[in-house]
């Protein structure tokens, strides 16, 4: 492998003097596992792991800045030149009690030895930056080359071993881009059960890669297809089936339709990919059909809301997170409306925090389906006019100033209020003078 491009790169160059300083110390080094893969597909890995025949105590001798993050599973966390790496003594694993943790850990001199107990060929490779040599025990540079994951070994031991590999294995199948071995594809629908054994944490972070990974529906299909995703989400997996009218939704149905909008999201992210995931997660629970034999779905975004919060709790998001994808799942369907609205709601519409996340959910929302931009362009428009300023105006008057012209506390002064909010956002009055002569019109005789 030629190794110019990526040697110029500080945290090669830093992982490669790691290398060097163990083998000065008498112990074996190389790279390890996803960074020899990136390599060899020609990018440059943002990490690197680096495995060794040094034991955590006698790294932690080598490397002042170590953090025992591991040290049971023989893993020491190291920092040089402030760049944090991964260092991990050659080891055997055996007899997983759990589907996650070994019962025996045993350190080996032996790379080949390392590497079998690794999940897929393609992450088994080691790479040796002094000699710019490959060690491949298991077969990774030609699975690598035919685009194929296949598990290092009997595929139903390695998923048996940690039940996450199952989801590990979707998730780079799609990402890369390449075909699941039949071997492990039989192996995960035969244990898929087993992933409801997993913390909600470790299923959230693997969905999470999936869905920001450049090939978020390919990857709901993978799931769907080996009967992960009932298991891990089974609110996605009712969608599958639930037709809409063909007048709106052409591309099919409700499962069809939030694959395909997966695939339009030019820069994922977590919010924006959930509140796509689920926006019409109400759906089956709302279906109903009118007397034209039409489809409907009355209300499915308020249905849609509360499972996004109850999904999204099992899957223990951060409480931010929750609060900001149900927010654009329960308020979606306004944008249908906002040719409508009065002036005063929609510039309340665009001050809020995360407007520019419910506008983009909406554009693809409208590109899934029926096409129609008018509204989203209508949107773009009042923006441009607001030179981009966003924020709503600062209140002409408050409660004291209203009553100081007379007017009494009370559910009376806090329609008032409203009133002149309404009439200052949709420029009918402008100053502090013209909402007081607009309070004093409530004043009794």
């Amino acid at each position: 492998m030629n190794n110019v491009f990526f040697s110029n790169s500080e945290i090669f160059q830093t992982a490669a003097r790691i290398v060097d300083k163990l083998r000065t110390a008498g112990y074996a080094g190389y790279f390890v596992g996803g960074a020899v893969r990136d390599m060899l597909l020609g990018k440059t890995p943002k990490d690197i792991d680096i495995a060794t025949s040094a034991t955590p105590e006698q790294a932690a001798a080598i490397f002042p800045r170590h953090y025992k993050i591991g040290v049971s599973f023989g893993i020491l966390m190291i920092v040089e030149d402030d760049i944090p790496f991964e260092l991990a003594t050659f080891r055997e694993e055996r007899e997983y009690a759990d589907g996650r943790h070994p019962e025996v850990v045993k350190y080996t001199d032996s790379p080949e030895l390392d590497a079998a107990r690794r999940d897929f060929t393609i992450n088994g490779m080691f790479y040796d930056p002094v000699a710019n040599r490959i060690l491949d025990f298991t077969g990774g540079q030609r699975d690598l080359g035919k685009g194929v994951i296949r598990t290092i070994g009997n595929a139903e031991q390695r998923f048996s071993e940690d039940y996450l590999r199952m989801l590990r294995a979707v998730r780079f199948t799609t990402r890369l881009g390449f075909e699941l071995d039949q071997a492990a594809a039989d192996a995960i629908f035969k244990l898929r059960d087993n992933i409801s054994s997993l913390s909600a944490e470790r299923v959230r972070d693997e969905l999470n890669l999936m869905l920001t990974g450049g090939a978020p529906a390919a990857a709901i299909r993978l799931l769907h297809k080996l009967g992960l995703l009932k298991l891990a989400l089974p609110e996605i997996a009712a969608l599958d089936g639930v037709t809409q009218p063909e007048q709106f939704h052409p591309e099919g149905d409700v499962l069809t339709h939030t694959l395909l909008m997966l695939d339009h999201m030019p820069l994922p992210g977590i919010e924006l990919a959930w509140s796509i995931l689920l926006h019409d997660a109400g759906k089956p629970a709302t279906y109903s059909t009118g007397e034209d034999g039409i489809e409907h779905f009355y209300r499915h975004e308020e249905e849609s809301a509360l499972i996004a919060e109850s999904c999204l709790n099992r899957l223990k998001f951060s409480r931010k997170e929750i609060d900001t994808v149900v927010h654009a799942v329960k308020n979606h369907m306004r944008f249908a409306m906002v040719d409508r609205m009065r002036p005063p709601k929609l510039k309340r519409l665009i001050a809020e925090d995360d407007f520019p996340l419910q506008l983009e959910l909406h554009r693809i929302d409208c590109i899934s389906s029926h096409s129609k931009l008018g509204n989203y362009l209508l949107l773009l428009d009042m923006l441009h006019q607001a030179g981009g300023e966003t924020a709503l105006p600062e209140p002409l008057v408050n409660g004291r100033d209203l009553m100081a012209t007379g007017l009494k506390p009370g559910p009376q002064l806090g329609r008032i209020l409203h009133q002149i909010a309404e009439m200052q956002l949709a420029g009918e009055i402008s100053t502090k003078e013209d909402a007081i002569i607009f309070a004093r019109h409530f004043l009794p005789d």
